[in-house]
């Protein structure tokens, strides 16, 4: 079954259009919502981790990306500029996009890998969605809100060397595709982001110590045929704990993921298909 292409697609200048109108409506939105936005501040030693996590830098994704995996490292490092040592105050809202800004080669942003239209293809700063997933898992183990987060449409390679659950990242695109987590609490939180020769490394903490951990798990994993293609859905929930009684306080369910799979699911995992 061959999808039909969007109108955007098939005349880019309409499509370069759209994402101005877009940009231009997320950049009147930042001054004129009445947010306050987060900003960068000197790593405070004295807050308590809330949580840490580290995702590898260099993974096999498919075949000939290497040099854009790379040049992904080197992307990343810039873009965690911006980032390392955001602090969150009650009331403020932090917005990955606008600390970040838009990837352009001037700032030295590199061809990296980024998935749009159901491809993955090179693009000026591919693979900062890295820690835009980093940060978005770090705030589900806290009591900060996740405001605004978007999923990629599809899902283009297998699970192999997969260690968070599926439809828990992040994706972007400067800068109406952002993450947006607002503090609604009345304790202060500030992230810690830092790359080593293999991974990337971060950690959240808070200037209060939390009564609480959470832990994240996976609900009804499934994939899913129709006709030719595939399908993945599942559920993804979060356990509350109270730190002194070891006591569950609450699970609740964060977010429904379903999307389109451009591999052959059945070439990669030990499962059954759910035809529909």
């Amino acid at each position: 079954m061959k999808q039909r292409k969007l109108l955007s697609q098939r005349h880019p200048i309409l499509y370069f259009l759209a994402v101005w109108t877009r940009r231009l409506k997320r950049k009147a939105e930042w001054f004129c919502s009445g947010n306050t936005y987060s900003k960068l501040k000197p790593i405070d030693s004295s807050f308590h981790r809330v949580k840490k996590h580290q995702s590898v830098l260099l993974r096999k994704l498919g075949d000939g990306n290497q040099e854009l995996q790379i040049n992904k490292v080197t992307n990343l490092r810039i873009a965690l500029k911006q980032l390392n040592g955001v602090v969150i105050k009650p009331g403020e809202t932090f917005s990955f996009c606008k600390l970040v800004g838009l990837p352009t080669k001037k700032k030295g942003y590199l061809l990296g890998m980024e998935l749009s239209f159901g491809k993955a293809r090179a693009g000026i700063g591919g693979g900062i969605c890295q820690i835009a997933n980093m940060i978005h898992w770090l705030a589900t183990h806290s009591p900060l809100t996740v405001t605004e987060r978007s999923n990629h449409s599809f899902d283009p390679f297998p699970d192999e060397g997969r260690v968070l659950p599926f439809g828990s990242g992040a994706a972007i695109f400067y800068n109406y595709v952002d993450l947006q987590i607002k503090n609604n609490t009345d304790n202060t939180f500030q992230l810690n982001l830092w790359l080593t020769d293999t991974h990337l490394e971060g950690e959240l903490k808070a200037k209060n110590p939390l009564g609480v951990s959470y832990h994240i798990f996976e609900k009804n994993h499934q994939f899913l045929k129709k006709d030719t293609l595939f399908f993945r859905q599942n559920e993804i929930w979060r356990k509350v704990i109270d730190k002194k009684t070891g006591n569950c306080l609450k699970n609740e369910l964060l977010k429904k993921n379903y999307a389109r799979v451009t591999y052959q699911p059945e070439n990669y995992i030990n499962t059954n298909l759910k035809n529909i």
